[in-house]
């Protein structure tokens, strides 16, 4: 199995959505950037897309959606500031389960990486720049191996 772990593209400015910051949608150069995270990503057999339910997060994975006729799953537990127990309890049923796509935020996938980093899980990268990917590659229901992935240049 295999889990694309995908930092939401670049969004507009926080300063614009000053009220509800789950609200803040993706810049132009995002919008280029979710649409070259789909066509690095087309061609993998996934299953299951789940995204923070956060708008930057869903609008970066909605092109991929789109492109493998795969429904976004809206999940709390990749939200900004979630748990690290959660997301990585969602990462280990993944692990088990089927290819994914999962799309969060710098702190979650960052605390994801530490954690599978404690779990032996060697990092070819630090790295977690808006709308790149880690490729998680699993074996026997745990994460084995993880690879980073630039975004595309604009």
């Amino acid at each position: 199995m295999t889990i694309y772990l995908v930092r939401h593209a670049t969004a507009g400015s926080r300063r614009n959505c000053a009220n509800d910051d789950t609200l803040r949608p993706l810049s132009k150069p995002g919008r280029r950037q979710a649409d070259a995270i789909a066509s690095g990503l087309a061609g993998v057999s996934v299953t299951r897309l789940v995204s923070s339910p956060f708008v930057r997060c869903v609008q970066t994975v909605e092109p991929l959606a789109a492109a493998l006729g795969v429904d976004i799953e809206r999940s709390d537990t990749l939200a900004e500031g979630a748990s690290i127990t959660d997301a990585l309890d969602l990462v280990d049923k993944l692990a088990r389960e089927q290819h994914a796509v999962v799309c969060s935020h710098g702190d979650v996938i960052g605390d994801l990486l530490m954690a599978l980093s404690d779990r032996g899980v060697r990092l070819d990268d630090f790295r977690i720049e808006k709308g790149s990917t880690w490729v998680l590659e699993c074996d026997d229901g745990k994460v084995v191996s993880a690879h980073y992935t630039p975004p595309a240049d604009d």
